[in-house]
C-alpha cells in the first residue's frame, strides 16, 4: 500500500488537490501550503513527481493524467469528509 503512505505525509493530498486547478510554481504552492517549510516542499514534490502523479512543466508542477484520475477517484472522499467533519471533530 505505498500509495497510502504517500498519500498520507503531510501536505501530499494538499499538493495534488491545488494542482488539480493547474499548473502551480514551487513559490504559489508554497504560499498555498502555509506552514510548509521548502524541505518538506521540495521532499513531497519529489515524491509525487517519482510516482508519476506529478511532473514538472514550463509552468512549473503539473498533475500528470495518472495524478488527475487519482484526484477524481479521491475527489468523492474529499466531499464525504466535509460533509461528515463535525462528527470527526467531537472524539
Amino acid at each position: 500500500m505505498a500509495l497510502f503512505d504517500l498519500l498520507g505525509r503531510s501536505w501530499a493530498m494538499g499538493i495534488i488537490w491545488h494542482l488539480y486547478r493547474g499548473p502551480s510554481t514551487f513559490r504559489k504552492l508554497q504560499e498555498y501550503c502555509e506552514s510548509i517549510s521548502p524541505t518538506t516542499l521540495n521532499k513531497r514534490l519529489k515524491e509525487l513527481n517519482d510516482s508519476y502523479l506529478i511532473e514538472r512543466s514550463v509552468d512549473g508542477y503539473m498533475l500528470t493524467q495518472q495524478g488527475k484520475e487519482l484526484y477524481e477517484l479521491l475527489n468523492p472522499l474529499g466531499k464525504w469528509a466535509k460533509t461528515w467533519a463535525a462528527n470527526f471533530n467531537k472524539q
